[in-house]
């Protein structure tokens, strides 16, 4: 029985009552049957009504709560940071170029050199002992040429006046350019020397700071840089620092040579650096989808060292026509992006958008939102389009903290 049928029985009733009493019948009767009937409609008729509204008062106080943002225009303070790590503009291993051992080491690590600066000392008696030879036999060698030419004017003198062939004339020839070829040998080798000799100095190849010293008075050092030959220094130029950053395909448009950006680090918070954009590879990587950048920063009253992580932030060019809203309120499906939104009603909508560049902590929706529209801010799965919700204003500053506090949830 639905609620509208005691009220048409209690109609009819005092309808009846009404032609009744109209026929004389008795009044004090009639009344009777009417209190009796209104009682039992009361007793009927209003608890039940009471029990419907306190189930629907129920089943709307079960609605889920969400909390929800507006969209926002991007302003000129939009950028895109992004992580690096500072590195010297010049890093180098100073090896040993000859066989020796270590006669004196000049520097430690956190020393400021200047280019050509004697960093250390090798002794090389082998190299010595071959130079001493060497330079004996370039003697020798010009006493055998000075003697061959010698004897070769004088067997022209001979060969003139015919008292010897031209035969052997052109021995005597040979002879001494053959000398003269030893003479230049000789020489050879003892510029070679002399040369190994001259790298028992180790000098700065650049000014910079001595960031490793692997090297003792006495330690035998070895020639190259090959298999488990040990660098005696290693050697940075931090005056300028440069610094890759990985730009991703979205943004990758964006940023270009001569382009400003600011530095960051946290061991520095009250402080920003100036950087410049020098290069880019101008490709993208296949596997990652990025695209390298170079940027380099002064770096002259050593502040910053290299290693360090920093992070670099680009001022971005923005679209008016494009919304901003944090990354996690962006739902991915299978059938592509969405947000959801809560109309007057208090109703879920699941709106489809074109999504445009990925700012980190906010993305640019590109279509699909309207402006007005009240966004939900982290949706769950539990949500879908038509779902009736309880709503909680969410302010757009506490929803950047959370959108930079956790990062987007995907949902597929």
């Amino acid at each position: 029985m639905t609620t509208t049928q005691p009220l048409e029985t209690l109609k009819t009733t005092f309808q009846l009552s009404a032609n009744k009493i109209k026929h004389g019948l008795n009044g004090r009767v009639l009344l009777g049957t009417l209190v009796v009937l209104a009682a039992l409609f009361a007793v009927g008729f209003i608890p039940r009504w009471r029990a419907n509204a306190a189930l629907t008062s129920s089943v709307r106080d079960q609605r889920p709560t969400v909390s929800v943002i507006s969209s926002q225009r991007p302003g000129d303070g939009a950028s895109l940071v992004l992580p690096g790590s500072t590195q010297a503009i010049q890093e180098t291993a100073i090896y040993a170029r000859t066989n020796g051992y270590v006669r004196k080491w000049n520097v430690d690590i956190g020393a400021k050199v200047e280019a050509g600066q004697l960093l250390a000392e090798i002794e090389t008696p082998e190299v010595d002992q071959e130079l001493n030879q060497a330079r004996a036999n370039v003697a020798q060698a010009i006493a055998n040429s000075d003697l061959a030419r010698a004897t070769l004017t004088r067997w022209q003198q001979l060969v003139a006046q015919k008292v010897v062939s031209s035969q052997e004339f052109d021995e005597k020839k040979s002879a001494a350019d053959a000398r003269a070829a030893d003479l230049k040998v000789a020489q050879a080798n003892v510029k070679r020397l002399e040369e190994l000799q001259g790298f028992e100095k180790i000098v700065a190849p650049f000014t910079g700071i001595v960031t490793a010293r692997n090297i003792d008075n006495g330690n035998l050092v070895t020639s190259g840089s090959a298999g488990q030959t040990t660098p005696l220094f290693r050697l940075a130029q931090t005056d300028t620092l440069r610094i890759y950053v990985t730009v991703p395909q979205t943004q990758s448009r964006s940023i270009a040579p001569g382009q400003s950006a600011t530095v960051s680090v946290r061991e520095i918070p009250d402080k920003t650096f100036n950087a410049k954009v020098v290069r880019t590879s101008g490709a993208l990587d296949p596997a990652s989808r990025t695209l390298l950048a170079e940027l380099q920063l002064p770096n002259g009253e050593g502040q910053l060292f290299p290693g360090m992580y920093a992070e670099v932030k680009f001022a971005l060019p923005q679209d008016g026509r494009t919304l901003l809203i944090p990354g996690n309120a962006v739902m991915i499906r299978s059938d592509g992006p969405k947000v959801l939104v809560v109309d007057a009603k208090q109703t879920i909508r699941a709106r489809p958008v074109k999504l445009g560049r990925d700012l980190g902590d906010k993305v640019e929706i590109a279509s699909g939102l309207n402006p007005a529209e009240s966004v939900v801010a982290n949706p769950t799965d539990a949500l879908h389009d038509g779902a009736e919700v309880k709503v909680q204003t969410q302010s757009s500053t506490n929803s950047d903290q959370q959108a930079s506090a956790k990062p987007t949830e995907k949902k597929s």
